[in-house]
């Protein structure tokens, strides 16, 4: 935390560097973390805090030097626990450079570890919301070992076995089909042969061989 130097009639300025590791490299996570650290101030507080240019500023009017500490412990607060903060969907999708799909999918089958889950009301929506949560130190893990790749390059081969064997599911169906046509085909020749028609009748009996 760096106070500045300033006299009587100077705005009140505190200032901290933004936790850029925290971010992962992330600008979605980033503002994650500015959020998180307006929505623990009181409301009339938030307007007082900047993030900018790597640097977090609180200010506030000459005089009001309670507020300004009292803002700075909640600020300090959150910093001090900033490494901790569960990583959101929306920042998973932005860090690993990944798809919700693929997020959904690698959550469901626990390639990507859930850390819970959080319930939120969203504005405009009649229903709650309930999605998962993730560990940091999972996601770093999960970043630094370009797992994401990987899984993604086992998913693409899953998806060509599946098709081949899909394509021979469907042949052996096919050809027991045909199998079957022919069949029931050459029952009914032979019926044919066992039971002439009445026309062959009619040429038997004008040569004769009825009478």
């Amino acid at each position: 935390m760096k106070l500045h130097d300033a006299d009587v009639n100077s705005p009140l300025v505190t200032e901290w560097p933004f936790p850029t590791a925290a971010a992962l490299g992330s600008s979605v996570r980033a503002k994650g973390i500015e959020r998180e650290i307006k929505g623990n101030l009181s409301f009339p507080d938030r307007k007082h805090l900047t993030v900018d240019d790597g640097v977090i500023r609180l200010t506030f009017e000459p005089g009001e030097d309670h507020r300004l500490a009292e803002a700075s412990k909640v600020v300090e607060q959150v910093l001090g626990g900033v490494d901790t903060l569960v990583v959101l969907p929306r920042e998973v999708d932005d860090i690993l450079t990944i798809s919700p799909r693929e997020r959904l999918k690698w959550t469901k089958d626990g390639r990507l570890k859930s850390a819970g889950t959080r319930t939120v009301k969203l504005r405009g929506r009649a229903k709650a919301v309930t999605f998962h949560v993730f560990d940091p130190r999972h996601i770093e893990d999960v970043q630094d070992r370009d797992l994401a790749s990987v899984w993604r390059n086992e998913d693409a081969q899953t998806a060509v076995e599946n098709r081949r064997r899909s394509a021979a599911k469907a042949a052996l169906t096919r050809g027991a089909k045909e199998a079957r046509k022919a069949t029931a085909a050459k029952k009914r020749t032979g019926r044919r042969e066992l039971n002439p028609t009445l026309r062959e009748w009619d040429a038997f009996d004008a040569e004769g061989f009825l009478r």
